[in-house]
């Protein structure tokens, strides 16, 4: 696969691995050898950036993801990007299916976190750690300057901030330069678009999650599918609703065109779109499947031109959809 560079210098391929379904929000955890084997196949087909965190987990395994990227990579470890992130911990006493977060990014509880991660990935260290959501009890510099002391003791080699808005971004990275920001993008949730001036002045990085608005994009879904209420977020996500069905049509119908006239499948385009517009855009779809891990690593072939994406960005402008889902509620602690 192509490679991008997010930063300075971290080389990354040009789509990576979202390993969260493996074992959190999307139904069932898979089991634990084959989810190690689909890992391990993303890795034969060429993917180099496995995204976790020490929260995707479940009930009774918080940390079950790490553990399985750990697992699945401890023998390839030096040739691949493990990112893993630190700052939340779930609302235990909710009971909605996808539970409010509660940030916490006290330096003494980072410090807790990062030897938590480094002994559940097997390895020395990370080389991108994300602060998972900002901390508004904590100052962006402070957080920053753990992030320093980490690098310098060469726990970790990087680190970005997930949900990163402008301010918080330049303050935290004027302490210690932030690599990549890691926020929601696709089709349906263009809103930090408004990010990119300050990325590229900055040379940051974007890590794209939820790429395809939860797997939406990719065209599988239908208006009768349904998904399990405790265990998978999509049972409560807007676009996932019969009405949402009717409202996405149009949109599903530019996807399938765009696909058949660049010879490729809807969740290519929907992931071509974004490798084409800026070169520092690495999208992170999640797929716990090999066939689709390697459909989804062929999104790097599609080519747009400059003009071909801003005509996809005129007729997303013009095109009706949904509401999408814009994520976890964030509590105080």
């Amino acid at each position: 696969m192509n490679t991008r560079t997010l930063g300075a210098d971290l080389t990354v391929s040009a789509v990576g691995l979202g390993c969260m379904g493996f074992s959190h929000a999307y139904g069932a955890p898979t089991e634990k050898h084959e989810a190690i084997r689909a890992i391990r196949a993303a890795y034969d087909l060429g993917y180099t950036l496995f995204d976790t965190a020490e929260t995707y987990g479940t009930a009774a395994d918080p940390h079950e993801n790490e553990k399985l990227v750990g697992e699945a990579l401890r023998d390839v470890r030096n040739s691949v990007q493990i990112v893993t992130k630190f700052g939340i911990r779930f609302d235990e006493t909710s009971t909605a299916v996808n539970k409010p977060l509660i940030p916490d990014s006290r330096p003494e509880t980072i410090r807790a976190s990062v030897e938590g991660s480094l002994r559940r990935l097997q390895t020395d260290h990370i080389d991108l750690y994300f602060q998972h959501r900002m901390d508004p009890k904590v100052e962006p510099e402070a957080v920053a300057q753990v992030m320093a002391d980490l690098i310098r003791e060469g726990k970790i080699t990087h680190w970005g901030i997930s949900e990163a808005d402008e301010t918080y971004l330049r303050r935290a990275h004027a302490v210690c330069p932030v690599t990549a920001v890691q926020n929601r993008y696709s089709m349906m949730a263009r809103q930090h678009e408004v990010l990119f001036p300050a990325l590229e002045e900055l040379h940051i990085g974007f890590m794209a999650f939820s790429p395809m608005a939860n797997g939406l994009l990719t065209g599988a879904y239908g208006k009768n599918d349904t998904f399990a209420p405790k265990l998978d977020y999509r049972s409560a996500m807007p676009q996932f609703t019969p009405e949402a069905a009717d409202q996405n049509r149009a949109l599903l119908e530019l996807l399938r065109d765009l696909a058949e006239e660049k010879h490729a499948t809807p969740a290519q385009i929907s992931l071509g779109w974004m490798l084409c517009k800026k070169p520092y855009i690495v999208p992170i779809p999640g797929s716990r499947k090999a066939e689709r891990m390697r459909e989804n690593a062929g999104a790097a072939e599609v080519l747009l031109s400059p003009e071909e994406v801003a005509a996809i960005d005129k007729a997303l402008d013009t095109t009706p959809m949904s509401a999408v889902f814009g994520g976890t509620a964030v509590k105080t602690r």
